[in-house]
């Protein structure tokens, strides 16, 4: 067994994706447990917040919440700045993409295939666009948040973008970032970095 035990979905996608890229990208070895959701309800009481990615870290025991768990990742290994106002800034982008993800979430639990269209037709219209202009003004020269060096708020981008861009979504079209160059380029450079790439 290695040092990190990652626990999460069987799936190439969403906050267990970003955790995982960012042990490819740091050369570390994980275990990559990945659970079935009938799995993940049989496990579900024994987690502490009921709820996945979990990182098991030997001697230090279980981390959850993946802005937790990438931010330790990124400190150990030069993925995460060290200037506090710059990792502030990096934060601020880790954190806005879990707004993100919450306001598409909300979505899904609408039950009324009617009010379930409207909601995320106004989100493509009107949130998702303000939303694409507020992190294209945090990138300064690209391709990354930090210029030339990837950290794992970097990875958090490309995550977003490429399920917007997927077209899995119903109701929001996959070309609804297609404006924001800048976000378009971090998420270019991570999908075509090595880590992204296995």
């Amino acid at each position: 067994m290695s040092d990190y035990k990652l626990t999460y979905f069987d799936f190439a996608g969403s906050r267990g994706e970003e955790i995982r890229i960012a042990f490819r990208m740091a050369g570390v070895a994980f275990d990559d447990n990945r659970l079935s959701f009938e799995e993940f309800e049989k496990l579900k009481p024994e987690l502490p917040f009921g709820s996945l990615p979990i990182l098991e870290v030997k001697n230090r025991g279980v981390i959850t919440q993946t802005n937790a768990i990438l931010r330790l990742i990124g400190r150990q290994h030069g993925f995460h700045p060290e200037e506090r106002f710059a990792a502030a800034r990096h934060d601020e982008v880790m954190d806005t993409v879990e707004d993100f993800r919450h306001k598409i979430f909300a979505t899904m639990r609408i039950e009324d295939p009617a009010l379930k269209k409207a909601a995320r037709q106004a989100l493509a219209a009107d949130y998702i666009p303000k939303w694409g202009a507020g992190v294209e003004g945090l990138i300064k020269t690209g391709p990354f948040l930090a210029g030339d060096t990837p950290n794992v708020a970097d990875i958090k981008l490309y995550m977003a973008e490429k399920w917007i861009g997927s077209g899995d979504i119903d109701d929001i079209p996959k070309e609804t970032f297609e404006p924001f160059i800048k976000l378009k380029a971090v998420a270019e450079a991570i999908r075509h970095h090595p880590a992204a790439l296995k």
